[in-house]
């Protein structure tokens, strides 16, 4: 097991000239290696990472020591120290191997990583183009890419047990010391210190399983959205004229489609002084610490510890709808809820429903023409099994609007993916059959070979949102503001 004792702050960041990127290139077939290829360019250099963990192991026991001496020296004093120590002891090894200075910076890069970040996994962690880190056991890696591209690389670990202490220390460096991974406690779901959300299951089957998932976009506005060709700008004007005038918004979609990356470009268009919660199982809006946003209540819900209290519930487990009640105490102006996929439906409609406006929050749905069966689907399995109707009842009163995100894959073709928002339906109440009533505002051009949205008719609140600013006239362009249809392989049908 690689050596990881140093629980560095988390606002550290390495040397920046041992900021690396991997460059992606396949795993030979076979045994598992306890090499990895670091660097962009040619030459590739391999890391021997059983040379890197007896450093990193060698550097852990310097820094215990010089604890135990001066107990009270300050972090970066402490960081300092433990780089000077890698770089003797890599150049001690690099003289009796005759390596080049290329290898030695690649091998302090390694060892650096395995005390302070994360090990054989950070240089994927830092490949912008990487989407998902797709872990199956400690010897097979694959990296899907934005562009669709999936590609084999590297083990990260030598073990299954090296594996779990890698995702455990995972844990422990993101702040979620109560979140572990073991046969008893089979399931780990977090968010990385960089926003990347993991997914682990351990025990259930031959291997341990993760998945990473990457936000490449972190930090996207609307106008962002646009330069990627998500919304165009007559769209953009309204999701920012309906978070200006405090309308309730769903962001709906299939996984990966862009819902979260969405939300946070809507959330840019608070103002920077508005004072907003987020209510998230793990953090991915990252509002608290984006250098924009300045009164932020960021609550995340809390795992059990695995034990039950007298009740049956898991002990120590803080579920979004307990945060909800303490949330609207906290003299707040809006509230955000983060994707919801269980019972957590429950805080979701209480956000909407509590009498202010502007809240927003996300759901997983394959089509907008099923979302309300979903919310419905989720009431049902809340614990307090709550009726259909209740569900529609709540969503029509809550809801204002719904933004429908799609993704179009057409990667197995040689094309590219292309995610955009395809729907924004407006929520007039409850309708006749007692389901939620809706206007069609935008949706697809089918009739001329356009998949994205385009302005089909005025809201009913037309007139607050002009209160706010928006131009009613840029819905009176039905090929919306697009020079040409979403470019596609296989075309739409009409």
């Amino acid at each position: 097991m690689h050596a990881r004792p140093l629980h560095p702050d988390p606002t550290v960041a390495p040397p920046q000239e041992w900021v690396h990127q991997t460059n992606g290139a396949p795993a030979p077939a076979g045994a598992a290696s306890s090499t990895q290829v670091l660097g962009t360019a040619a030459p590739q250099i391999t890391v021997d990472y059983r040379v890197a963990r007896d450093i990193a192991s060698q550097v852990a026991k310097q820094r215990e020591e010089l604890l135990k001496t001066k107990p009270d020296v300050d972090r970066a004093s402490e960081e300092q120290r433990c780089l000077n120590w890698i770089a003797e002891a890599v150049a001690l090894w690099s003289d009796a191997q005759a390596m080049t200075p290329q290898e030695d910076e690649a091998l302090r890069r390694a060892v650096y990583d395995l005390l302070f970040r994360a090990g054989r996994l950070q240089p994927y962690l830092d490949d912008d183009r990487v989407e998902d880190i797709i872990i199956q056991g400690p010897h097979e890696v694959w990296l899907d890419y934005g562009d669709g591209e999936r590609r084999r690389v590297g083990p990260i670990a030598d073990s299954e047990e090296e594996l779990l202490e890698l995702l455990r220390e995972l844990a422990r460096g993101s702040g979620h010391s109560e979140r572990t991974i073991s046969t008893a406690n089979p399931t780990l779901a977090l968010s990385l210190q960089d926003g990347s959300r993991l997914q682990a299951i351990t025990g259930l089957g031959p291997m341990t399983y993760a998945v990473i998932r990457r936000h490449r976009v972190s930090q996207a506005s609307l106008d962002d959205l646009v330069a990627l060709g998500t919304i165009d700008p007559i769209l953009r004007e309204f999701l920012g004229a309906c978070v200006r005038a405090e309308k309730n918004v769903m962001v709906a979609g299939k996984q990966k489609a862009g819902k979260t990356t969405l939300m946070r470009a809507m959330l840019r268009e608070f103002d920077p002084e508005c004072r907003f919660a987020t209510i998230q199982t793990e953090d991915e809006l990252f509002c608290h610490a984006n250098g924009y946003h300045k009164q932020v209540v960021s609550l995340v819900g809390r795992e059990s510890n695995g034990e039950k209290d007298v009740t049956g519930r898991g002990a120590g487990e803080v579920t979004l709808l307990d945060l909800m009640h303490p949330a609207l105490r906290m003299s707040l102006e809006r509230i955000v809820v983060g994707e919801v996929r269980g019972p957590e439906v429950v805080a979701m409609m209480q956000a909407l429903t509590n009498g202010s406006g502007g809240n927003l929050c996300t759901i997983h749905a394959r089509r907008p023409d099923v979302i309300f069966d979903r919310i419905a689907e989720l009431y049902a399995l809340a614990q307090e099994n709550l009726s259909e109707q209740l569900a529609y009842r709540q969503t029509a009163n809550g809801l204002d609007f719904i933004v429908y995100v799609e993704m179009t894959d057409e990667t197995q073709i040689g094309g590219r993916r292309h995610r955009y928002v395809s729907h924004v339906l407006e929520v007039t109440g409850m309708g006749e059959s007692g389901r939620p009533a809706t206007n069609e505002i935008f949706s697809p051009g089918r009739e001329w070979g356009e998949l994205r949205a385009v302005p089909r008719m005025d809201p009913e609140c037309i007139d607050d949102l002009r209160r706010v600013g928006f131009d009613s006239t840029l819905l009176q362009q039905p090929y919306g503001a697009w020079p040409a249809p979403l470019p596609l392989k296989v075309g739409v049908s009409r």
